[in-house]
């Protein structure tokens, strides 16, 4: 009688609105091959069209966020080879998914393990976390956005610094160079991750979902253009009663006489 196969992916619903994506590929440090690729893509599709689903955590093992890509699938790999395999269709899913995105970040987060990172919205890293974009080291560039995400996060200069030379850097300096959002203790990471998605999830979905989409286009669109996206934003959320109803209820909470 056959094994039944391991899951390269594990997702959880372990508090209201929302969910948890587990990397599991433990014996190749949740490095990223087509199957686990595919799945994420899927999973991000599927997660982001589900109306109780408001915030996702993304997160690896103790031992590392991921790797990065699976090297098996690439060194024989020829050009029309990348190409067949629509890598912007899979990273695509992940980025262009509605709701708010935390990375939970332990250990190694490496390559497109750093990309996946990046795509998140936020990203809580523990003290043992190391980042990289080591693929200079093996003759080629990152191929996930690094050198758009990582430019954007972290400025010029510190991005060039990391990407021409493969350098990993601790999550100390990751913190403060602008990669990381939250550094904690390894053993608070994820605890940390789900408080964060919980009050997030709490929060009103259409703003949510405005507020994601105008912070990415901040980084696509002159200055002129995302206020007046903005401005359109703010005055369509007037139309909604739970804009009401959460005013109501904030103004009496702060009457006076109340605690």
């Amino acid at each position: 009688m056959s094994a039944t196969p391991t899951p390269s992916l594990l997702i959880e619903r372990p508090a209201a609105g929302v969910a948890l994506i587990r990397l599991n590929r433990p014996d190749v440090r949740n490095a990223l091959n087509l199957e686990l690729r595919r799945s994420l893509a899927t999973t991000f599709e599927t997660l982001g069209r589900a109306e109780d689903v408001r915030c996702i955590v993304l997160t690896g093992d103790d031992r590392a966020f991921c790797a990065g890509a699976d090297l098996n699938e690439y060194v024989e790999a020829t050009p029309t080879d990348i190409i067949a395999r629509n890598m912007d269709v899979l990273w695509g899913a992940i980025a262009d998914c509605p709701r708010p995105v935390i990375a939970a970040v332990r250990g190694y987060a490496l390559g497109g393990g750093c990309e996946l990172a990046m795509h998140a919205d936020i990203i809580v890293a523990g003290r043992s976390a190391k980042f990289s974009q080591p693929e200079i080291l093996i003759g080629i560039m990152p191929g996930g956005g690094a050198t758009q995400r990582l430019t954007r996060a972290v400025g010029k200069f510190a991005a060039m610094q990391l990407l021409l030379t493969g350098d990993m850097i601790a999550a100390q300096e990751a913190k403060a160079i602008g990669l990381v959002s939250s550094l904690v203790e390894d053993e608070a990471v994820l605890d940390e991750a789900m408080a964060l998605a919980s009050r997030i999830a709490a929060q009103s979905p259409l703003a949510i979902r405005l507020i994601k989409e105008l912070v990415l286009e901040s980084m696509n669109v002159p200055l002129d253009a995302g206020l007046r996206a903005e401005r359109k934003a703010f005055q369509l959320l007037f139309s909604t009663p739970e804009k009401t109803e959460r005013m109501q209820a904030f103004l009496k909470r702060k009457s006076p006489g109340k605690q």
